[in-house]
Order: structure tokens, then C-alpha cells, then sequence
């Protein structure tokens, strides 16, 4: 069960507009988990809209009555099962802070994969490329020239079930796939307990890779000046360690990033702030043990050289067979 950073992400999202949009079968279907969910937002002072297109029947007067009963404070809109549902939603909901698509399954990339977050940009140039699910390709165009116009922001498009929306809006991980224009990047110090918690949730993340050295709250608490956190749109995401080595060598240890971000350039970014950072302070060498392969490949692209250096063999001792990164300041 992921874990929920309540206190961490309410302030971004507390007070704010949320549209929930959900098409008949999977409302019905899912309908109960749908309700869970919409109703822990209100409790979170998230304002909520729910679309749906349920046809307006005898069979269907049960769910209309508890989406009324159930959700009170939640604006209920039906869109009729002859419009295009899709279209419909978009043409009318340009001012909300989030828009969910809930669908039956993970928008996956051509090999299977699922898809974490996606460009505007990219999406619109490599469509065939990224997307599998043959059925939203014509939706996700939609969605991508609607926040490429500044029609919103950020738009989410989850698979319905138990606890989805919770997890997409409240985890590090994620449950679905986040659509935006930009995103927002900042690298900033580690200060309060919840940049801790923050940290300590993303460094779990890795515990059963083995790539990182454990580290426990306790150590994270006594040292958390030498802690950095990767923010994406007001969200942590990613975390790295400086550690001093001497007057003219600094080391990053504990790069690690969410799985939400993970196949995204976060990583080069992340690497390139300490790197900035580092120079800010008068460093001339930067120096990074890792067996993450993921890591090797950033390292790499960024100009890192592999092998250990002599004059730091104590360093490499304390970390026998991973592998040596080093890379000169300019």
C-alpha cells in the first residue's frame, strides 16, 4: 500500500477545483470505489466535480440517487449518452486546477509500458510512438492542444479502482498517467519534518534495488542540511545527499527518483542543480558510487568519467565493487 503524504500535499490542493470525469461503464463498475474517493477529496476541502454520461433510465435512478445522497458537496453533471463524452468535458471545464479521466486501464506506451507523465510537445510529435491504447489516441490530441492553448494545466488520466484517485493526488508515486505542458523544476535544502518524510518516502522507494545505502529517519533528521529535494510542480519527487569529501571535492550520494518521474529527464536535472550548486560553493570536483545502470547512463551523458581515482581509493574502499563517477567542475 503506498503511502499517503496528507500534510505534504494538502496545501497544494486544498481549496482548489478537482474534475472527475468517469464514462458510464466504469462509473458503474467501479462505482463504489469512484464514490470512496470523491468523497475523501471533500474531506481534504478539495472542491470536486463529477462528470458521467449514465443513461437517464429506470435501471440507473439508484446510482443518480446515491451520487446525490453521497456526495453532497460535489457538483454532479450527466452528459448525455449521444454527445461525445470526451469533447464535451473539455469544451467545458478550462478553469479547474486538475482534470481525471478515469479509464479501464494504464495508458501504456508501444512496448506495454505504463506511462507515467507526458509533454504536451511529445505526445502530439510522437503520438504512434508513445500511446498503445488505440482508443484515447484521438482524446489524448485533444487534451494536449487544450493545454497547449492554456486551456488548463494539468490533466490526469487514471485507471478506476480501489483508492485511484487517492493515489494519484497524495502518493509520490502516482497511479496514472500526468499530462502537462511544462513542468515546473526546482532543487531546493531539506528544512522541515515533512521534507524529511518527503525524503524518507522516495528513499524507500529503492530499499528493495539495493542500489542505495540505507538511511534512517534518525540519520535523515541530524542531517538534513545536507539534503536536497527535486520538486516538479510544487510535488517531491526526487532527492539527493551532498557530502563533503574536502576543501575541493563533493560527493552525491542518495540520487533517487519517484517512479512517476523516473523515465523523464528529472534525473539530468537533478544531477545538473547539484552540479550548479557545487560550483555556487567553490567545489572543482564532483564524485558519485552507484550501481544503478539508470544512473551510470545519466552520469555518462553528463560528461561523469568511470573508474575510481587514486587519490580517492579510501573512498571507493568503503564501497568495494561500485562503481567510481567523477566529474571536473568547469
Amino acid at each position: 500500500m503506498p503511502r499517503l503524504y496528507l500534510a505534504e500535499y494538502h496545501q497544494a490542493l486544498s481549496g482548489k477545483h478537482v474534475c472527475i470525469a468517469c464514462r458510464e461503464g466504469i462509473l458503474r463498475d467501479n462505482f463504489a470505489h469512484i464514490l470512496a474517493d470523491i468523497k475523501f477529496l471533500n474531506r481534504q476541502s478539495i472542491q470536486t466535480t463529477l462528470y458521467h454520461n449514465m443513461a437517464n433510465r429506470f435501471a440507473n435512478q439508484k446510482h443518480f440517487k446515491m451520487l446525490a445522497d453521497r456526495l453532497p458537496e460535489t457538483v454532479i453533471k450527466r452528459v448525455a449518452p449521444e454527445e461525445d463524452f470526451y469533447t464535451h468535458v473539455l469544451d467545458r471545464e478550462q478553469s479547474v486546477f486538475k482534470l481525471i479521466f478515469l479509464e479501464r486501464k494504464y495508458l501504456c506506451d508501444a512496448h506495454g509500458r505504463r506511462i507515467n507523465t507526458l509533454t504536451t510537445r511529445d505526445t502530439l510529435q510522437n503520438m504512434a510512438e508513445f500511446v498503445a491504447n488505440v482508443n484515447i489516441a484521438g482524446v489524448l490530441e485533444q487534451i494536449c492542444r487544450r493545454i497547449a492553448d492554456g486551456a488548463y494545466d494539468r490533466v490526469h488520466i487514471l485507471p478506476a479502482r480501489k483508492n485511484s484517485i487517492k493515489h494519484e493526488l497524495f502518493t509520490v508515486e502516482g497511479t496514472g498517467t500526468l499530462i502537462a505542458n511544462n513542468f515546473k523544476e526546482e532543487f531546493i535544502p531539506v528544512e522541515t519534518d515533512e521534507d524529511i518524510e518527503m525524503v524518507t518516502g522516495i528513499l524507500n522507494l529503492y530499499k528493495k534495488k539495493g542500489y542505495l545505502k540505507p538511511r534512517s529517519k534518525q540519520y535523515l533528521s541530524e542531517h538534513r542540511e545536507q539534503f536536497r529535494l527535486t520538486i516538479i510542480d510544487g510535488v517531491a519527487v526526487g532527492c539527493a545527499e551532498r557530502l563533503v569529501i574536502d576543501s575541493q571535492t563533493i560527493e552525491l550520494g542518495a540520487l533517487a527518483i519517484s517512479t512517476r518521474f523516473r523515465n523523464q529527464r528529472v534525473g539530468v536535472f537533478t544531477v545538473t542543480a547539484f552540479e550548479a550548486e557545487a560550483k555556487r560553493l567553490g567545489f572543482k570536483l564532483i564524485l558519485s558510487l552507484t550501481n544503478n545502470p539508470k544512473l551510470h547512463g545519466i552520469y555518462m551523458q553528463l560528461g561523469f568519467t568511470r573508474g575510481t581515482l587514486p587519490e580517492y581509493g579510501a573512498r571507493q574502499a568503503l564501497s568495494p565493487g561500485v562503481s567510481m563517477f567523477s566529474k571536473t567542475i568547469i
